[in-house]
């Protein structure tokens, strides 16, 4: 069975959604049949490689919200974040666009499936948690280190216009797909699921489709 898994780092939903799949994909018991790749995709590709202010100054100018109401929001998000053991802090957050670390990511699929997770979700903790920038080369790089990348390989895949390509090549699949919001599963290339949905949806989608393609 195939997972295709659009997401983006700059995305919370995405780092509770990936954790939550992740867990319902450890419990299923046809696991080791599963082929799971993520692709790339960026919510607000215009976003400045450096922006000054907070999380909250972005999303109220970018959304045309009141900050108020975007804090009221991103407590919702951490809420919902921390019933899977996940914490979020906006307020240390560094705002910067994640084209570079969807680079790395592209890069990571050469080297593994199983690195390509662990670089994505190690770069959502680092961006969400950590309070760490994903565009800066030196971050990347030890975060790549840990999943077993080379780090100068590292550095280098920020800004490659050949893995650039590839992360352009999964946002116009996206955009055939219809795909507008992350996360995005699709199952086998039949079934869609959107969003961060709860961890029994995951359960049973997983189950229903190898059930559909290993008839008893």
């Amino acid at each position: 069975m195939r997972i295709d898994i659009w997401s983006d780092i700059a995305c919370p939903w995405c780092y509770i959604g990936l954790t939550r799949f992740g867990r319902a994909l450890e419990r299923f018991e046809h696991s080791e049949d599963v082929e799971v790749e993520l692709h790339s995709f960026q919510l607000d590709p215009t976003l400045p490689e450096s922006f000054e202010g907070t999380e909250a100054d972005y999303l109220a100018a970018s959304k045309g919200l009141d900050v108020a109401d975007v804090h009221a929001m991103t407590r919702q998000v951490s809420a919902a974040a921390a019933t899977e053991g996940l914490t979020l802090d906006f307020d240390s957050l560094v705002v910067t666009n994640s084209r570079r670390a969807h680079r790395l990511l592209q890069y990571a699929k050469g080297v593994s499936g199983q690195a390509t997770w662990d670089l994505e979700l190690a770069l959502l903790t680092a961006h969400f948690t950590d309070g760490l920038s994903i565009s800066d080369p030196d971050t990347v790089a030890a975060l790549a280190d840990r999943v077993g990348i080379e780090p100068d390989a590292a550095r280098a895949a920020l800004d490659s216009p050949e893995l650039d390509a590839a992360v352009t090549a999964d946002v116009d699949a996206a955009a055939q797909l219809g795909i507008r919001g992350v996360p995005f599963f699709v199952l086998n290339g039949k079934y869609g699921v959107s969003g961060a949905q709860p961890p029994e949806l995951f359960d049973s989608a997983l189950q229903q489709v190898w059930d559909e393609e290993h008839p008893a």
